[in-house]
């Protein structure tokens, strides 16, 4: 019962920050540390990843009529800027599917502990801070992602690259990615959602591929309430984000990573001076 409460807890943790810019594999290493489920680690590693596919499950249900180009209720011509649509997400998907095939084992061993959680936290957090500052008073040059160029889109995959290294926040990088070059705020969160599908869809995979879908009866029932409470809470956080972002910045985001990163870090000096 105990292993059941905390899964909710990591879903209601991924379902939150899966979306808003302030890094959800960092926050699930960090509350898993304190919660400390009874499951393997190998376990809790795949747990953490494939979590994410209730999150996904969100953006296509909340856009699924935006994401079919086979809906009837659209035109020719929209159906066909749907097709575009999704070549866009491929294009920008190809620098961080490569990366990630080549490199994932790696990254994970050198990044998934909460030390470099804490520096990306605070590295991205000072970039949102700063891209915004400058921002100010610019009218944004791309305000719908039929507007996005090839070039850009490699710009934004190459940030959502970045995003591997675990406390990065891969909706923060392609965000701060697509504000650098002039993205409106909303294209940026949209195309980031878009973005997040085959992303991970293909992490997901390759964590359970990894793991070798050996599961007993009650890992799985963990991972499937798991999945839901992520896919309830991310319906809430994408509605939330959508609406904030259309009279406010991204700002209070970065302030909040910088804080959290501080406090990960002097925390994690302090249990190794007395450990």
């Amino acid at each position: 019962m105990l292993d059941v409460l905390k899964v909710i807890i990591l879903g209601i943790v991924e379902g939150i920050t899966e979306w808003l810019p302030v890094s959800s594999t960092g926050h699930l290493i960090l509350v898993g540390d304190v919660l400390k489920p009874s499951m393997s680690d190998a376990f809790m590693e795949m747990f953490n990843v494939v979590i994410q596919l209730g999150a996904i499950m969100a953006v296509v249900v909340l856009y699924f009529h935006k994401l079919n180009p086979f809906s009837p209720r659209k035109t020719s011509k929209q159906k066909m800027l749907t097709w575009q649509m999704w070549i866009k997400v491929l294009i920008a998907s190809v620098p961080a599917g490569i990366v990630g095939l080549l490199f994932n084992d790696i990254l994970d061993k050198l990044f998934y502990k909460p030390f470099p959680v804490a520096v990306m936290l605070i590295v991205y957090g000072v970039l949102f801070i700063i891209v915004e500052n400058r921002n100010v008073g610019r009218k944004p040059s791309v305000r719908r992602i039929s507007e996005l160029s090839v070039s850009m889109l490699i710009w934004i995959g190459i940030f959502q690259m970045l995003a591997l290294i675990p406390g990065t926040s891969r909706s923060g990088a392609t965000i701060v990615g697509a504000l650098i070059i002039g993205v409106s705020r909303e294209v940026a969160a949209e195309f980031t959602f878009f973005l997040a599908i085959p992303a991970m869809f293909g992490a997901s995979l390759l964590k359970l591929v990894k793991f070798g879908f050996h599961f007993t009866g009650a890992e799985f029932g963990l991972l499937i309430l798991g999945c839901l409470v992520s896919f309830g809470l991310s319906v809430v956080a994408i509605k939330f984000l959508m609406g904030y972002i259309k009279k406010h910045d991204f700002k209070i985001f970065g302030y909040y990573r910088i804080i959290l990163g501080g406090i990960i870090i002097v925390v994690t000096l302090v249990q190794t001076f007395l450990a």
